[in-house]
């Protein structure tokens, strides 16, 4: 029997510049999904929670715009599994372009290019990933983009591995 340990996500050196990541899950955005945020982040523009006033949007052709910070924070979530899985710091985010509306039914994936890798000067053993990100509707639309660098650990640090907890009882059998 082999008991393979917990693993998920990437290590510093598991990234290539010029590789792009095609991030597996898609997300489909409920009109809970956008009420809930908005409410909870105390927006108060109607147009992300309120139909009757959204019908009288020409921007959104009558249908409810998603609240932009969900759009973002629901692409970065998507690409987290492939290109920060093991992050210990996020260090920074730029250029944040919101390229087409975003709509409750609207289906949301992501993908990543890593952009560049270099070893942390402060951090013997981790190294700093730079990529650049993209949401893509249903329809193939580009609907946000962004270019974003992380700490990630080297896999000879230990750091991420070694959590899962030893059973007390032995090994299932």
């Amino acid at each position: 029997m082999t008991i393979h340990p917990p693993a998920l996500g990437r290590y510093y050196e598991d990234f290539v510049p010029g590789d792009v990541y095609q991030h597996p899950l898609g997300r489909t955005i409920s009109e809970a999904d956008c009420t809930w945020f908005t409410l909870l982040t105390c927006n108060t523009n109607q147009n992300h929670f309120n139909a009757h006033l959204a019908r009288q949007n020409p921007v959104s052709g009558g249908r409810i715009l998603v609240n932009s910070g969900f759009t973002i924070a629901l692409i970065l979530g998507l690409s987290v599994i492939d290109m920060s899985q093991n992050a210990v710091a996020n260090l920074g985010m730029d250029e944040v372009r919101l390229t087409h509306p975003v709509y409750v039914g609207d289906t949301l994936y992501a993908e990543s290019l890593c952009t560049g890798t270099r070893p942390s000067g402060s951090r013997p053993g981790y190294g700093i990933v730079s990529m650049t990100t993209r949401g893509l509707n249903q329809d193939g639309e580009d609907v946000l983009s962004w270019r974003r660098s992380v700490l990630l650990p080297g896999r000879d640090s230990g750091a991420e591995q070694g959590y899962f907890p030893q059973a007390k009882s032995g090994p299932l059998a």
